[in-house]
């Protein structure tokens, strides 16, 4: 009897082992399991805009650009690339362009200069009235002397560097001016970066006749590029990531124009008169630049109220 309560006792044991050791292998295998039927990981797209193919061909004002040449084309690529991933920028400069670019290719038709200058103005300002370290100021970036020499006012009350048209029709005046004496549209848009002057000390110096060929320093070697960068972007910007509603654009705003004869000595009570704010007047005439406008003899203004 003793031994068979002890065979008994035996195998309750070896019950007990065994259930036991089944229970610590189950949590293992299944672990095993899952891990064995979850699926790979898939592989991540590539992104498309790592991957810009440039044009063969391009133009720029209805003149060549010289695509068949591999530093035309890093330069080009180099300026394309900053562009596109320079997202905020681009994204405001884009929708400033849906307000502005009318009102800008207007003047150049009037002025007989071609509509890809527009394209001058984005990279120099922005669209914005910015002012440079230079003293530069407004969408063309005009400096005081130069802005003068052009027909432009700029005193303590009026600075005209920030009226869009008038700015743009003295833009169009240096432009004409550089492609007479320079003989291109492309070495006029590098004039305007580099002065007249310095452009054809460059293409004497190096016995050049093409913007293409000037080895030139930093900021003008770059200039055109970045204008053709952004002729690229704004004329197909879904191409670039830019997919923009109409609805987030900014739109042209509904103006009518006062024109005035007489000095004003408080620019704030004359909003107040016209019933809108001090800051809603300086917003759509930011040519005034103090809090009075005074007139000379003969003199005239069109200040821009909301309609």
């Amino acid at each position: 009897m003793k031994n068979y309560h002890q065979i008994i006792l035996a195998a309750a044991g070896l019950l007990v082992l065994g259930s036991s050791s089944c229970n610590f292998q189950q949590p293992q295998q299944s672990q095993q399991n899952a891990i064995a039927s979850m699926e790979a990981p898939k592989k991540e797209q590539a992104n498309p805009l790592l991957n810009i193919d440039l044009p063969e061909s391009f133009t720029f004002c209805g003149e060549k650009v010289k695509m068949e040449d591999i530093d035309v084309r890093e330069r080009f690529d180099r300026e394309l690339y900053v562009n596109t991933f320079w997202h905020s920028s681009t994204i405001l400069m884009l929708k400033r362009a849906n307000r502005w670019l009318p009102v800008i290719e207007e003047v150049l038709k009037e002025e007989g200069v071609p509509e890809d200058f527009k394209y001058l103005s984005m990279i120099e300002s922005g669209l914005q009235n910015v002012v440079s370290p230079a003293g530069a100021r407004g969408f063309w970036q005009f400096l005081s002397g130069t802005a003068k020499d052009y027909g432009l006012t700029v005193n303590g009350e009026v600075d005209e560097r920030y009226h869009v048209e008038k700015s743009t029709r003295a833009a169009c005046s240096y432009l004409k001016e550089a492609k007479d004496k320079l003989g291109s549209w492309t070495l006029a848009a590098a004039a305007y970066n580099r002065g007249v002057n310095g452009v054809r000390k460059a293409l004497n110096e190096q016995k050049a006749d093409d913007y293409y060929d000037l080895l030139l320093n930093e900021e003008t070697s770059r200039y055109l590029f970045r204008i053709l960068a952004i002729k690229m972007i704004h004329s197909d910007p879904q191409q670039y990531g830019f997919d923009l509603n109409d609805r987030v654009l900014y739109t042209q705003e509904r103006l009518k124009y006062e024109k005035v004869e007489q000095s004003i000595s408080d620019l704030p009570a004359y909003a107040q008169e016209k019933g809108i704010s001090y800051k809603l007047l300086k917003r759509y005439n930011p040519w005034l630049r103090d809090s009075k406008l005074t007139l000379k003899n003969g003199e005239s203004y069109l200040i821009a109220l909301p309609r």
